[in-house]
């Protein structure tokens, strides 16, 4: 682990000096507290460990599996405040490093180098702690648990419900997080999607980082539940999920939040029941249904296309399949015919430019800087999105928002194909591409609120007639 810059100049104007760090964190953090004659109590402890006597509302951030050494970086000051506050603070710091003997993380030096070790310690662990916490929980309120751990891409063959071979994506840590809540007897009622990472971050830069934590929402399992087969569940997902996903894309979250978002109203579907049973007998693990979830989560927004013009069928097709390089005509015109539209259509749409045997989609930068959708005699959702990100990242949030002005109910489905851009872009591994579609969804609201302020209240909208 190492660090991404040093400290800096307390006493200078640039990021991080004194007086920014006091007035623009402490004192507003201050101004926003509630005011209360009751006094906070902090104590630290173990998780671990019962609670006696005690009914809480627990709302915890548990520890991301292998993927942040709190301790070992905790060293790194810790060894610079023993000197100082030892002395003080002498039970603080009556060792020479942090104790790591209890940290729930799956580490594997700390347990023989042993991955499986390391693995069942940390899932043994968070057990224990939410089953204390499922003892502690008050019952009229729901546990809150923040995860802000991207799903990995690790893929799995399985067969779908109707026996088909489909590859599937899960993560450990999520799965590990979610198996845990569920033996100790908790329901995932919900999702909420927290703004919660500062953008601009280190972490942030040059990379499709989480711009949100889910907040899973869950509650304590009063009644009997039936057992279901893995046909029913799915049945049920693809019957909730598409709902639970337009909430949320009308709730603006990013695209790169979007599957993880996705995983609280499926699991709630999962865990309203005692148990999942495979065809085989045997019980749906965690890690099965969350590559289910990720599977219906394709599929709903793939069916979102029948909202777009067959041109933008056309460009989503093809760039998903070659991206931004030229292919052959032919290839280009059996695509088209089976879309409803022809090459020359989609010239006289300013999507693509057809020379010499070759079809390529055309470049954001090949785009006409003096697009009007007002005067454009075929108008389609596809370059409605790539100019979007064109005047955004090269105008800025005001002239983007006077084109969102512009487009009327159409912008709504230009976000929609952002999301179903984005997701393509991450499953290819296109990470610049995938932040240009991420980066206009964020900045939707602002956007929104821009153009409404713009819009002369006598201005007719133009998809409105």
């Amino acid at each position: 682990m190492t660090w991404d810059y040093a400290e800096g100049n307390p006493f200078s104007e640039s990021s991080g000096n004194f007086a920014d760090v006091i007035e623009a964190w402490i004192y507003k953090t201050l101004t926003f507290l509630p005011i209360s004659p009751l006094p906070g109590r902090v104590n630290q402890s173990d998780a671990a460990i019962s609670i006696a006597n005690e009914k809480l509302l627990v709302s915890t951030d548990p520890p991301y599996y292998d993927n942040i050494g709190y301790a070992d970086l905790s060293d790194f000051f810790y060894v610079w405040l023993r000197k100082s506050l030892r002395s003080i603070y002498p039970q603080l710091f009556a060792t020479a490093l942090t104790p790591k003997l209890q940290e729930l993380i799956a580490t594997p030096y700390r347990h023989e180098g042993s991955n499986k070790k390391a693995q069942a310690f940390f899932e043994n662990g968070l057990g224990e702690a939410f089953s204390r916490m499922h003892e502690g929980q008050m019952a009229d309120y729901p546990l809150t648990v923040y995860y802000a751990f991207k799903q990995s891409e690790d893929e799995d063959d399985a067969e779908d419900d109707k026996g088909v071979l489909v590859q599937q994506t899960a993560s450990t840590g999520w799965e590990t997080m979610l198996a845990g809540l569920i033996r100790s007897s908790f329901l995932i009622t919900g999702t909420w999607p927290v703004r919660t990472e500062k953008q601009g971050r280190v972490r942030d830069v040059a990379s499709n980082a989480l711009a949100s934590s889910i907040v899973l929402v869950c509650r304590l399992r009063q009644t009997k539940a039936t057992i279901a087969t893995r046909k029913q569940f799915t049945s049920e997902l693809r019957q909730s999920l598409p709902k639970s996903l337009r909430d949320l894309q009308h709730g603006n979250i990013a695209p790169v939040d979007l599957a993880q978002a996705a995983i609280g109203p499926g699991m709630a579907v999962f865990t309203k029941f005692a148990k999942v049973v495979e065809p085989n007998g045997s019980a749906m693990t965690v890690r099965t249904a969350l590559g289910i979830i990720n599977q219906v989560l394709d599929e709903t927004l793939a069916e979102q296309e029948g909202e777009f013009d067959a041109d933008t069928r056309w460009a989503l097709a093809w760039f998903e399949q070659f991206g931004m390089n030229p292919e052959a005509f032919g290839t280009a015109e059996t695509l088209s015919r089976a879309k409803g539209t022809a090459i020359n259509g989609l010239e006289k749409a300013g999507i693509v430019k057809a020379k010499g045997g070759k079809v390529q989609l055309l470049a954001r930068t090949e785009l006409p800087e003096d697009w009007d959708p007002a005067t454009d005699g075929r108008l389609t959702v596809w370059e409605t999105v790539q100019h979007l990100i064109r005047v955004l990242e090269g105008e800025g949030e005001a002239a983007a928002a006077a084109l969102v002005g512009k487009l009327g109910g159409l912008a709504d489905t230009a976000r929609d194909l952002a999301y179903r851009l984005y997701a393509i872009c991450e499953r290819k591994k296109w990470a610049d591409e995938a932040r240009a579609y991420n980066g206009l969804v964020i900045a939707w609201p602002e956007l929104m609120k821009l153009s409404i302020r713009a819009k002369p209240a006598t201005t007719p909208d133009m998809f409105e007639r």
